[in-house]
């Protein structure tokens, strides 16, 4: 079986939150595969903190994963794309593309996080541009640990202040942006989580029938999608919602 999952935010102060996480890791069998789609963790500050940040126990939880035959992959969110090579090694993870085509089957899926389709968020897309060069990321590794986590900090406390003064569409997906990176790698499926909002969209538009999954957080309750050759299901607010493949 194909898991999907994205927008966690696991904190080390939130242990009923990851008290959900393991509980759902629980039932991953050899063979099975966790695509998570980025924002597992609340903020990351090089792995070179994971023990700053109390997330060893998340980290040993993965490794087993991956030891027990659960295929792990991930794909970087706008909270912890600072993962690197050094962790994802310690789990067994996969890193992927913000692009990722996955293949089940005859069919080929688009996955990503979902930020850069967020178009009309101008104050995001330029914050996603500067943390995203590597010489903003070397500098900011470069610092202390301290030092980092008062800038995450501060960052993330002015994203959520950020957040009472947009729109809900500004927040969300552009159509335009959705159109156009479907268009570019030929898929009438696309994958996504980092608004929070899941759903299954059907879009519109003339030629094949396209769709947009939206996987949601984890604040509440699991968001998980199942995926085989014939079907992917969403789960959100203790319901299913069935695509037929």
């Amino acid at each position: 079986m194909i898991y999907l999952i994205s927008d966690l935010h696991l904190t080390d102060s939130d242990a009923t939150l990851n008290h959900r996480f393991e509980a759902f890791i629980e039932r991953l069998r050899p063979n099975d595969d966790l695509y998570i789609l980025g924002d597992l963790f609340e903020y990351w500050l090089g792995d070179d903190a994971v023990a700053f940040l109390g997330h060893g126990t998340t980290r040993q939880r993965l490794a087993n994963l991956s030891a027990n035959g659960v295929g792990l992959y991930f794909l970087s969110g706008n909270r912890d794309f600072l993962v690197g090579a050094s962790f994802l090694a310690e789990c067994g993870m996969k890193k992927l593309d913000p692009e990722h085509i996955l293949k089940v089957g005859k069919h080929r899926l688009l996955l990503m996080h979902g930020d850069s389709l967020c178009t009309d968020d101008i104050a995001h897309q330029r914050f996603r541009a500067m943390v995203l060069d590597p010489v903003w990321q070397d500098m900011f590794l470069s610092k202390t640990i301290d030092e980092r986590d008062a800038m995450a900090r501060m960052a993330r406390y002015r994203s959520n202040d950020g957040k009472t003064t947009k729109s809900a569409e500004i927040m969300d997906v552009t159509a335009a942006a959705v159109n156009d990176v479907m268009e570019q790698h030929g898929v009438t499926l696309l994958i996504h989580g980092h608004t929070h909002r899941p759903a299954v969209h059907q879009l519109k538009g003339s030629g094949a029938i396209r769709h947009r999954v939206v996987l949601g957080d984890w604040d509440t309750a699991e968001s998980i999608i199942t995926l085989t050759e014939e079907k992917l299901t969403l789960r959100f607010h203790g319901q299913d919602h069935t695509l037929a493949l």
